[in-house]
Order: structure tokens, then C-alpha cells, then sequence
């Protein structure tokens, strides 16, 4: 089943002046066209360096499917596309996996960024479990992916560690625990000295639960299109799109070039910069901040290396990287330009080495490169995936959230279902214009 066709084709124009632009992109100023997405110095990008190179568009194209988005969300997308036998094309305007994917610290959790306790409230109690079901189901069938690949990308399972805050944070934290063992997950609840005969940190309570991993995104992008081109995928970077035209049966994209790409669906993958395209708010956009340390040979505190995070928001969190080197993240600024401030990344990093050190007084954490970025969030902590009522002949992929991996795939199995006119149920509980209790 295809879009249904009862829109009027229209045109839009994006990167030029605000009269052409405003009627339809919520944002219209130059700098949302031209979002800066991180700053600094990301971990992954150092320490992968170039893996691939791909051309812009130098002529007009034809495809079954246009993704606009090269990073991992849209190289899931494209991927799955190709893996169904639909010919696609995926375009970006920076270099491959150069924006949000180089500042992610990819942490594959199941759970949102919303409690399941509070997300149950608001769409009901099945639908909410079955949203961190998926999240669940995802992470597994990364881990199947990876072996098609050829590179493990760094992935580890693990388990998290979600820690109450406050101690007035312990109550919710208990109802959540229960929901979720009521539910069959895969969940502990640790009391306070419970946790001070397994870490040296402190904390009211905290949650431990199964079904989580971690991997290096950067690199997984790279390997997702590789394996894409060798099924047919073509791939271009450089490339801006500055007009989308939206037909009956068709949409042209106008490169930066002149070049069009004429396809039959489009595929949103443009993370964090997707709300230029939409009149509906689907997100709130800040800057958050990361570092890692050099290599720590033990740490006997932490001998399982499993994901932290905790009650507050916004919240900081914790994991490892396969040479051993510890990450955290968090300390958000309500601004989505604050990253680019002069000092301010410094000012942060500052403050996440101290908090890392508070939790483990006994290690040396040595600051090896620090970074920021843009990080969006939702409402309700899921990510829209679908048909837009705004756009004809298009689906969206946005996977905002601290999860927003896990939901990029399952976005991609969605708009291949979509795409092929396969019922799939679960799109139901991503969709735009979504009503909560």
C-alpha cells in the first residue's frame, strides 16, 4: 500500500530567504539550514579516521527511494531498503556519519528517556511495555546484524544501571522496578547497601536490567552502507538538497548543484535538523556534552562495565569503550547553540570529570578528548517514525532520545513495511499527530 494521494503537489525551497521558506519549515533561519550538530573533538571519529569516501551527485538520478541523511539512522534505513530489493539512494551534505553519529556515545538501551511507569499513563499500559519490548527485540537483532557485516563495530552486550538521584527519587524508582518485573523484564532492584557491596559510589537505590549493549556508531554507519553499496546502494555525500518538489506519484529533490534525484518515496533520516521540514513540534533541542579518558588498564570498581545513568533530568551516564577507556556524558544546556560557545565545553568537561571522579575516588580518570553536541527529545521520549500529514509520497525517520539508535531500527523495518504496503502494527505507537492520556 502506498501514500494515499489526495495531496496537492507543492514546493519547497530550502537555504534561501526567508520569504520563500517560512510558509512551511518551522524554523526558517539560516542557522537551523546550517546546523552546527557538534563541536570539539569526538572520540569516534579520531579513532576510526576516515573509513570510506563517497562522491556527490554529479548527474540526475532515479531511484526507488531517496533517503536524505547519511548518518546511522538513515544508513539503517537504506540498508534495510536495499535488503528488501528496493533501489535507493541515501545523500548527505557532510561527509558520511560526520554530524550526530560522530558526537553519539551509542549506548543501546531499551528503555526511553520517559519511565515506562510514566509512559504507561500516557498511552496505556500494553502500549508502553511493548515500546520497550521493541527496544529490546532491536538490540538483539543488531547484534544478528553485525556478523553480515564483517566487524563487530565494537558492540558488547550489557546491563544498565539506573540510578535514583535523590532520595525522594526512590519511590518512583520502586514503582518503576515493580511495573517492569510485573512485565517479565529482565530487571533487580538494588537498595543502598546493596550498591555499596558492588560499586564505590553512593546512590539511594538503582534499578539494574538486562538487555542493553553498546557499540561504536561511527563505525557501524560505515559498515552498514559498505554492505549496502554491495547490494546495490549508492551513496552520496557533499551534497546538499535544496528543493524538494513532491509530485503525485513522485518527489525531485534540486541538489545544491542543480542535479535532481527523482524517486517514489523519500526517507527523512536528518536527525536532529528534521524540524525545518515540519510545521508539528516533534522536539525540543539541546546541547550536551561528552568526554572519554585515556585507557584505565582495572578497575576492579566497575569489573562488569555495565551502562550507568540515573533518575534526574537532565541526567549523566556512564559507559566503556573496547580500548578501556571510560565515557560519560550529560550536563545538557536548555540551548541547542550553547555548544558552540567559546569555553563552554571546557566549563563542561570540567564538571563531568569531577562527577566521575566523585563516583570512583580510587581512579585516576585522565581526560583524553571532549566533545558536543545537539540532543533532542520528545514528550513522550519515543521517536516519530512514518507518514507525516505535512508530506506526501515521504516517510520520517526521527529517532530522538537517548535511545535513538535502537528506534532508527526499528524505523528502518517500519518504512520497509510501509513501503511494501506490509501491515506493521507496531508503527502505530511511533506515529505523527499521536494522541496521549
Amino acid at each position: 500500500m502506498r501514500l494515499a494521494r489526495r495531496f496537492r503537489p507543492r514546493s519547497v525551497l530550502l537555504g534561501t530567504t526567508n520569504a520563500h521558506v517560512h510558509a512551511t519549515l518551522r524554523h526558517p533561519s539560516d542557522w537551523f539550514t546550517r546546523m552546527d550538530l557538534r563541536s570539539g573533538h569526538p572520540y569516534w571519529l579520531l579513532k576510526n579516521g576516515i573509513m570510506a569516501t563517497y562522491p556527490p551527485v554529479t548527474e540526475n538520478l532515479e531511484c526507488d527511494v531517496a533517503v536524505i541523511g547519511a548518518g546511522i539512522t538513515g544508513a539503517l534505513a537504506a540498508y534495510h531498503l536495499v535488503a528488501a530489493g528496493i533501489h535507493a539512494i541515501i545523500v548527505d551534505r557532510r561527509d558520511v556519519a560526520t554530524g550526530s553519529t560522530a558526537a553519539s556515545t551509542a549506548l543501546l538501551q531499551h528503555a526511553a528517556d520517559t519511565e515506562l511507569v510514566e509512559l504507561a499513563s500516557q498511552m496505556g499500559e500494553s502500549s508502553a511495555v511493548r515500546s520497550y519490548r521493541l527496544g529490546i527485540q532491536a538490540v538483539e537483532k543488531i547484534a544478528k546484524l553485525l556478523p553480515k557485516l564483517g566487524d563487530d563495530c565494537g558492540f558488547e552486550k550489557k546491563s544498565s544501571l539506573y540510578l535514583a538521584s535523590a532520595k525522594s527519587h526512590v519511590p518512583r524508582l520502586r514503582s518503576e522496578y515493580e511495573l517492569r518485573d510485573r512485565h517479565g523484564f529482565d530487571v533487580e532492584y538494588l537498595d543502598r547497601q546493596a550498591l555499596r557491596n558492588c560499586f564505590p559510589f553512593d546512590a539511594p537505590a538503582a534499578i539494574k536490567s538486562a538487555g542493553d549493549a553498546q557499540v561504536d556508531a561511527y563505525r557501524l554507519n560505515h559498515r552498514l552502507l559498505e554492505a549496502g553499496v554491495k547490494r546495490g546502494l549508492r551513496v552520496f555525500d557533499r551534497t546538499g538538497v535544496d528543493r524538494i518538489e513532491t509530485k503525485r506519484d513522485s518527489v525531485v529533490l534540486t541538489t545544491d548543484a542543480g542535479l535532481t534525484i527523482t524517486a517514489s518515496r523519500i526517507v527523512f533520516a536528518t536527525g536532529y535538523e528534521s524540524q525545518r521540514y515540519l510545521k508539528e513540534k516533534v522536539g525540543t533541542l539541546h546541547s550536551t556534552f561528552a568526554l572519554v579518558t585515556e585507557p584505565i588498564s582495572t578497575f576492579p570498581e566497575w569489573s562488569d562495565r555495565c551502562l550507568i545513568w540515573e533518575t534526574a533530568r537532565p541526567y549523566c551516564y556512564l559507559r566503556s569503550t573496547e580500548d578501556g577507556r571510560i565515557l560519560v556524558g550529560g550536563k545538557d544546556t536548555p540551548f541547542a547553540t550553547a555548544h558552540k560557545q567559546d569555553g563552554l565545553i571546557k566549563v563542561k568537561t570540567k564538571q563531568l570529570q569531577r562527577r566521575l571522579e566523585r563516583m570512583f575516588p580510587g581512579t585516576r580518570m585522565d581526560v583524553a578528548y571532549s566533545w558536543a553536541g545537539v540532543f533532542g527529545t520528545t514528550d513522550d521520549g519515543l521517536p516519530f517514525i512514518g507518514v507525516s500529514p505535512e508530506w506526501p509520497n515521504a516517510y520520517f525517520a526521527l529517532g530522538y532520545g537517548g535511545n535513538g539508535i535502537t528506534m532508527s531500527l526499528i524505523a528502518a523495518e517500519i518504512i520497509v513495511d510501509l513501503y511494501l504496503g506490509r501491515a506493521n502494527p507496531d508503527s502505530e505507537l511511533f506515529r505523527f499527530r499521536r494522541k496521549r492520556e
